[in-house]
């Protein structure tokens, strides 16, 4: 079923998968540039801030933070892997929205809030019509 679940895109209308394009490309885009690739070479803060939270050998899990963010970011927008994408997505913005913006106000919490969402529905939805996993699910059964 997971298999199946990864592959496989839910069936919604054309305006839907349309209208999800929009936040989806912007969200990607926003994050792999510009929260993202701003860390690219994991900065020693990071690392350290990733210590602080518990997380043993702080530096892979820095290293896969930034991935989700930059390359995870970059297939959310084109739809590419997008359920996979979208789940490294929302662990990583989960833990920066809980744990290390944790004794923050709501409002410095926005932007991963955000990411997250936007990623949430990739997990579920999948890239839909309009993305480069549709382009190949099309392609694969010859429609």
């Amino acid at each position: 079923m997971t298999g199946r679940l990864m592959k496989s895109g839910v069936s919604t209308p054309r305006w839907v998968d349309a209208a999800l394009v929009i936040p989806r490309v912007f969200a990607g885009l926003l994050l792999a540039i510009d929260f993202g690739a701003g860390k690219l070479p994991v900065p020693e803060w990071f690392v350290t801030d990733v210590g602080n939270l518990g997380f043993p050998i702080p530096i892979a899990f820095a290293w896969a933070a930034v991935l989700a963010e930059v390359v995870g970011g970059l297939f959310l927008a084109a739809g590419f892997l997008t359920r996979p994408a979208a789940a490294s997505i929302v662990c990583t913005m989960l833990v920066a929205a809980l744990l290390q913006k944790a004794g923050d106000p709501l409002w410095e919490r926005l932007p991963s809030l955000f990411f997250m969402a936007v990623a949430y529905y990739g997990l579920v939805l999948g890239g839909g019509r309009y993305s480069v996993d549709g382009w190949l699910r099309r392609r694969r059964s010859g429609a």
